[in-house]
């Protein structure tokens, strides 16, 4: 299965997914009006991938800000590891940025898999 590595951007995060390596990262800041044709490529590889998925697959999530029309999608990511085994999120926060730890905080309760929260 090929890597997905899309660049950061002003508007969208970087997004880094490879079976291989066992990366599963999306980090940055994602403020796009219209984020879906990025976060479009990452569900479709993360769809494929959930066909034959590695034993654990740890997603680390390391925003610096994203805006609702994120967290929508986001959720489309998080539906297709709920029904991974051995699947779980890491969202990643600055220690001092409460916003961002209750973000996922909230988005960790509209859905069964479990988060692991680490501030840096």
């Amino acid at each position: 299965m090929q890597p997905l590595q899309l660049p950061a951007t002003d508007l969208t995060p970087a997004i880094h997914f490879d079976k291989e390596k066992e990366i599963f990262l999306i980090e940055g800041r994602s403020v796009a009006d219209n984020p879906e044709p990025t976060f479009e490529q990452a569900l479709n590889w993360l769809q494929e991938y959930s066909k034959s998925p590695n034993s654990t697959t740890k997603f680390c999530l390391k925003f610096e800000y994203y805006n609702p029309a994120t967290a929508r999608l986001l959720l489309n990511l998080f539906k297709v590891l709920e029904n991974m085994k051995g699947a779980k999120i890491i969202w990643q926060f600055l220690e001092d940025d409460e916003d961002m730890e209750e973000s996922g905080q909230e988005l960790a309760e509209l859905v069964t898999i479990p988060f692991d929260f680490q501030p840096y």
